[in-house]
């Protein structure tokens, strides 16, 4: 008798929990399903204004219609572009896009910690990092564009620059923010510059660098599209700079939206290699459903 009466509170607080769990799950969901909702009506408020305005005030040539701008994606997804398979037209931009982004997130991650590591080094390349990075983007982009033609390479050298010095300076700032007592804790026990830049500098710059990369694909994309702007045989800026020639707006929306559902789809992957990477990291629901 006594030992049912000492388990039965333990069952009734495990009963307890679990409802307020099932109870927070279900608020969350509903939350989430609203958020959807209202971002559903948000868009097709706005289309559907666009579209009535492009119907009976504004000139549907100069501003197009959601309606034209859909058949236009309809068509280059069924029958291709005049120049070629729309898949084709993608595949150029993102080839630009990444191997730039790689490229540049590389040298801005390893300069970066290095300088940020670095007082000396850092004083004295400062006043040129701080120029080349004052040197608007579009006149590397013409220049590239003389330096290595029309092909790959000097989109490639384009998104390079942008991506670098986005990804360069949240590095720099990583490495500067390492909390000092445990570098020196390390070189007490014996750990030498290398083993504090692997096991201490890197892990603890992880954040800022990944959380620059979000803003610095988005670079990427703008870099390799600028890039096909200034000049290109193919790609989805090429796509949008002939559209204009040819007074195409909606050609000009197709490809603006071509180019932000890739910029979404590689925004969800370097979250999703976040979320893998900082594991470790307490999320905010556990710091909720904890109470702190």
């Amino acid at each position: 008798m006594s030992l049912d009466t000492e388990v039965s509170p333990a069952v009734g607080t495990e009963e307890t929990e679990q409802r307020i769990l099932d109870a927070q799950r279900a608020a969350h969901r509903r939350r989430r399903i609203n958020t959807w909702l209202l971002r559903l009506a948000i868009v097709v408020a706005w289309l559907g204004s666009w579209e009535l305005a492009a119907t009976l005030w504004i000139d549907p040539f100069l501003y197009s219609k959601p309606s034209n701008i859909w058949h236009r994606l309809v068509g280059w997804f069924t029958t291709g572009t005049d120049f070629g398979s729309i898949w084709y037209q993608i595949w150029v931009t993102v080839e630009e896009a990444v191997l730039g982004f790689a490229l540049g997130a590389v040298a801005g991650v390893v300069l970066g910690v290095i300088l940020g590591r670095s007082q000396y080094l850092a004083d004295v390349l400062a006043p040129f990092i701080k120029a080349a990075n004052a040197v608007p983007r579009i006149v590397l982009a013409a220049l590239f564009l003389l330096w290595f033609g029309l092909g790959l390479p000097s989109k490639v050298a384009t998104v390079f620059v942008l991506v670098f010095f986005a990804v360069f300076f949240n590095a720099f700032t990583g490495a500067r923010e390492v909390d000092r007592n445990l570098i020196d804790n390390a070189r007490i026990l014996g750990a030498s510059r290398l083993q504090v830049l692997w096991s201490i500098v890197l892990p603890s710059a992880t954040s800022w660098i990944l959380s620059s990369l979000h803003t610095a694909f988005g670079f990427a994309l703008i870099g390799a599209v600028v890039g096909e702007y200034t000049g290109a045989k193919a790609g989805m800026g090429f796509l949008i700079a002939n559209a204009q020639g040819t007074f195409d707006s909606a050609g000009i929306y197709a490809g603006m939206i071509v180019i932000t559902v890739v910029a979404l789809l590689a925004e969800w992957g370097i979250g999703h290699l976040e979320n893998r990477l900082l594991r470790w990291r307490p999320s905010v629901s556990r710091q909720t459903a904890s109470g702190l």
